[in-house]
């Protein structure tokens, strides 16, 4: 039996899960934005409490690894890897593409497992950073960042269903010209859709290195730094 803490950050709310086998045993969640830094290692703390009080045996940390945002993947990350370094545990990455792409599998009962999913990921204006998948999660688009255009996407085969959806997917309404594509709302990564993601690698022993895994930005990091007050003072006073 296998049960695994698992931790999704990777967009504007955070959560933290517990799973045994890939069953969803316990699942915090915070939906307002851009609270990571506050709630994730409390959830994650909950969540703990939780082992402690079912007599689990923890046998792995999984986390979320991109792409999305860049601070809410560093803090994802960071307590993924103190967590797995300090209990001397395995350290599994999900990517959250992949997350989204499970969660409209599981979301659509209709699907006949011909279609093609393609998880967006908001990236800022007409950017997202996506990939297209078959059911085996195959890339059939390799994941990366993309400018949607009505030409998007056009390689894929004419003849089979696509389904776009994450929160970089309403923006590309209207725009992607596929003429097989639609559109699933409401598809957003939380940590109790890694849980099937997260059992597979570990039944495989498919693990980060603790100390130097990194989130996948697929984007370099660019940080914007304003011009410094004080030194506009010294200059102003020359």
């Amino acid at each position: 039996m296998s049960t695994i803490l698992n931790i999704e950050s990777s967009g504007s709310s955070c959560s933290a899960a517990l799973s045994v086998d890939g069953a969803v045993e316990f699942n915090i969640i915070e939906k307002e934005p851009m609270h990571q830094s506050t709630h994730l290692a409390p959830f994650a703390a909950k969540a703990m409490e939780e082992v402690t009080r079912r007599d689990f045996h923890l046998d792995a940390i999984a986390v979320s690894t991109g792409p999305g945002s860049y601070t809410g993947l560093r803090i994802g990350m960071s307590l993924a890897k103190g967590l797995a370094f300090s209990m001397d545990l395995p350290l599994i990455g999900v990517n959250t593409l992949k997350i989204i792409a499970v969660k409209a599998m599981f979301r659509n009962f209709n699907f006949t497992g011909e279609e093609i999913l393609v998880p967006m990921v908001d990236a800022r204006r007409m950017e997202v950073y996506t990939a297209a998948y078959d059911f085996a999660l195959n890339p059939l688009v390799t994941p990366q960042a993309m400018i949607i255009t009505p030409k998007s996407f056009a390689d894929l085969p004419a003849d089979r269903e696509i389904y776009i959806m994450g929160d970089g997917a309403e923006k590309t309404k209207g725009v992607i010209a596929h003429p097989r594509a639609h559109w699933m709302d409401g598809i957003l990564p939380t940590a109790a859709d890694m849980t099937a993601l997260a059992e597979k690698a570990f039944r495989e022993n498919d693990f980060l290195d603790v100390a130097y895994s990194a989130p996948q930005y697929i984007k370099d990091y660019n940080a914007v730094h304003g011009e410094n007050p004080l030194k506009q003072l010294l200059d102003s006073a020359r």
